[in-house]
């Protein structure tokens, strides 16, 4: 059997053409840079907690075997360890670990959550998983990806998640953006996934995301067909996600959720989406969630937002700024 390859090691050894376009400069050599000083990232590990909001992997096991300093015994102490974090392909082993991670991705709808996770691993050539290096559990941390509207429009899972959306879709200001989204403009739509344990270090961000954009420009100009090539020629990005909203909020009269001061991220990046993107909406969940004191004045939320490919290079540039230039 042979032995799995990270994507550091395969994408740092490819030479790109020069290309003028910022956006695809600043991915390039954002993602170069990491890829080629970074084979795997030793960082602090806060051990899962139960009362942290948002999802999380309840497996998880985060027991250290090496070798602790006396410092690190003391961060060990107060509930920090230190792990090696090394970016894979996704494959076939990892259905049911993208399974877990995703299993609140549609609320509590019963849909097909199996096909959807099977369209992720199929996708060779978009998409990363995050594991502990040596990890005999093999769990992951973390899934990202971006699949075509279009290409898989006719798959029962990507038809559930349509049907689901405009089902919640209460703003009368959106309903159209986002019908036209799944419909005329499906070809040219990636549908973001990210999905990760509540303790993912948030220094991994920027790497993560700046990996996933550049695979999209290497591949829609690597694949091997003018069809799958065009699949990856995003223009815009649809996201999916949860946010807790204050819940003197009123969002069922149509306001877009864009008043951050009732607004808690559950995910950094997504406030930097929401601050970006063209359109959004925000809609109730049903699903249970943990409720901490912090949050308990706040309810969980849907979030769903549409973002311009164009923006991604400043999204890149302040997820970049958050967590690697403090």
């Amino acid at each position: 059997m042979m032995p799995r390859r990270t994507r550091m090691q395969r994408r740092s050894t490819m030479v790109r053409p020069v290309t003028f376009s910022s956006c695809i400069r600043f991915v390039s050599n954002l993602a170069t840079a990491y890829m080629t000083k970074h084979q795997k990232l030793d960082v602090k590990l806060q051990r899962y907690s139960p009362d942290a909001p948002g999802d999380s992997f309840a497996k998880l096991s985060l027991e250290e075997k090496s070798e602790l300093s006396e410092s690190s015994e003391e961060e060990e102490s107060k509930g920090a360890s230190r792990a090696d974090f090394v970016f894979f392909d996704p494959k076939s082993d990892d259905f049911h670990g993208v399974k877990m991670l995703l299993q609140n991705y549609l609320d509590n709808k019963q849909w097909d959550l199996s096909g959807f996770v099977d369209l992720i691993l199929g996708q060779s050539t978009v998409g990363t998983v995050v594991k502990k290096e040596d990890d005999e559990d093999d769990g992951l941390f973390s899934v990202v990806t971006a699949l075509n509207l279009g290409r898989y429009k006719d798959h029962k899972c990507i038809m559930e998640i349509r049907e689901f959306l405009i089902e919640v879709c209460q703003d009368r200001n959106v309903i159209d953006d986002l019908r036209l989204l799944w419909t005329e403009q499906a070809h040219d739509v990636g549908l973001l996934v990210s999905q990760r344990v509540t303790n993912l270090p948030l220094q991994l961000l920027p790497l993560l995301y700046s990996a996933l954009f550049y695979e999209v420009l290497l591949a829609a100009e690597d694949e091997p067909t003018e069809e799958l090539r065009k699949a990856l020629c995003f223009k815009s990005y649809l996201i999916v996600s949860k946010i807790y909203k204050h819940k003197n909020a009123d969002y069922e009269k149509g306001e877009s959720c864009q008043n951050e001061e009732f607004i808690i991220y559950i995910k950094p990046e997504d406030e930097i989406f929401h601050k970006l993107c063209l359109w959004s909406f925000c809609f109730p969940l049903h699903s249970e969630d943990v409720t901490t004191h912090e949050v308990s004045d706040y309810r969980l939320m849907g979030l769903v937002m549409a973002v311009e490919a164009h923006k991604i290079s400043s999204f890149l540039e302040e997820l970049h700024s958050l967590f690697v230039e403090s």
